[in-house]
């Protein structure tokens, strides 16, 4: 008969497993480019990542972590541009994440987009954050933009630099509806 601590370790391997929190960064250029990823307070450092050009990486959070991420082009200083939240396990048990432009509009260079990993092959995305060309109306510029997007999802797809499909032409902001995930409210 297996002791209470090889059954809640078991338990601990299964919920992580199942719980696995990630960010896939999608590099769409041939710049290579350092991910930089900071916590808020109270939550676990991650250690940055380089990524090739055309390539991607894949990064794992613990659970409940809350932080974002941005990227620095090879031979760049240091500033943090566009910024990929996200906040794993927030109320309700969802995955809140939006595109920041609020640190610095300016970087049309790094972080693109935001989307769960379900959207990757799916156009148009209807569960994202952030553009193509920027600016655009789905990314978040002030505090109290209503740009954050909510997932059961936790594996969060995130793409950094230009596609050769991207639109090159800037074209009016759209609107696009969000769906949000509704919660139990009764709780």
């Amino acid at each position: 008969m297996p002791s209470f601590t090889q059954v809640a370790a078991f338990v601990a391997a299964a919920v992580s497993l199942v719980s696995a929190n990630s960010m896939t960064f999608i590099n769409q250029d041939g710049t290579t480019r350092r991910i930089v990823f900071t916590p808020d307070y109270g939550h676990a450092a991650i250690d940055s990542i380089t990524l090739p050009g055309n390539a991607q990486a894949r990064a794992e959070f613990p659970t409940g972590w809350i932080g974002n991420a941005y990227s620095v082009s090879e031979g760049k200083e240091d500033v943090p541009g566009m910024l990929a939240e996200v906040a794993y396990q927030g109320w309700d048990g969802l995955t809140y994440f939006d595109v920041s432009a609020i640190v610095n509009a300016a970087d049309h260079d790094g972080v693109k987009q935001m989307f769960p990993a379900s959207q990757l092959s799916v156009e148009p995305k209807t569960v994202f954050s952030g553009c193509l060309v920027f600016p655009c109306g789905t990314a978040y510029y002030l505090p109290d933009d209503i740009q954050t997007v909510t997932t059961p999802e936790t594996d969060i797809i995130v793409t950094l630099g230009s596609s050769p499909n991207d639109v090159v032409a800037r074209e009016e902001p759209r609107m696009v509806p969000r769906h949000y995930v509704l919660g139990n409210l009764s709780a």
